[in-house]
């Protein structure tokens, strides 16, 4: 590693003049070091030290603690490494530690015992949740398991699996402790896969009622069909007699019967 010596500042008071230092028969090198905060900080004593490699994201420095310390909060490498701007194996090399904690704690909370209505469950999560899921007609195998450590110190615990094409996810709250710690539902899903009554589906489908359909009721048929009245032509009303002028000057009014009345 070369030694550099400060000369001076330059003259857009923006860079540091440098030139390496040398034998008497060497050729003095030199350098233009610029004057950022990351400067300012290591000549205060606030910079990091050499193995300790910060990434910067979005104007902000990440040292190793803070990547570390989103990685433990349940972000990704691959967020982590996307939101810096930086390649992966940036990131993993300082993740990796972290990624193991996760591992380890997701084990340990699928140890420790479900706690129900009545108390904390005998059997451990794992074996609750296996019964659970054969239950249903799941495979255990296509399950998989995180965790990540929240605000207030206490892990989530995800439980991952699939149901025909559904990815479906159940979270619980884990709390180590003695024989092995208890978990508690975080979620409706947590919920019923604990629940002791897990032999029912976990997305129930309501039964069909059935309709019942009454036939029309037939017109009651009386023993003897009524005998239909001929309609018959109404009588056409016979105009009254006219009386002749003789009869209308005799005082005689017709009966129509040829007989005749004195007035």
């Amino acid at each position: 590693m070369r030694e550099l010596t400060v000369v001076g500042l330059d003259v857009d008071g923006k860079h540091i003049i440098c030139e390496s230092v040398g034998g008497a028969d060497e050729r003095a090198d030199m350098f233009r070091l610029r004057i950022d905060d990351r400067l300012r900080s290591t000549v205060r004593g606030e910079g990091s030290r050499v193995g300790q490699t910060t990434i910067e994201m979005g104007g902000t420095m990440l040292r190793p603690k803070d990547i570390q310390s989103r990685i433990r909060a349940g972000a990704s490498v691959e967020q982590v490494a996307a939101a810096a701007g930086v390649d992966v194996s940036r990131v993993e090399r300082f993740a990796h530690p972290v990624l193991l904690e996760r591992s380890r704690a997701a084990e340990l909370a699928a140890a420790a015992h479900p706690v129900l209505s009545d108390g904390p469950a005998v059997p451990t999560l794992l074996e609750v949740i296996t019964s659970a899921l054969m239950a249903r007609g799941l495979s255990p195998d296509q399950s998989s398991w995180d965790a990540w450590r929240n605000e207030d110190g206490r892990w989530t615990v995800q439980l991952a699996w699939k149901a025909g094409r559904s990815d479906n996810v159940a979270h619980f709250r884990f709390a180590p402790g003695a024989h092995g710690g208890t978990v508690t539902a975080a979620d409706d899903a947590a919920m019923e896969l604990i629940d002791p009554d897990f032999d029912r589906p976990l997305r129930p489908v309501a039964a069909v009622a059935e309709l019942d359909f009454e036939e029309p009721i037939a017109p009651a048929v009386p023993d003897e069909e009524p005998v239909r009245r001929r309609s018959t032509p109404r009588a056409r009303r016979s105009k009254p007699s006219v009386p002749g002028w003789e009869d209308v000057l005799l005082g005689v009014r017709s009966t129509g019967t040829g007989s005749a009345g004195q007035g």
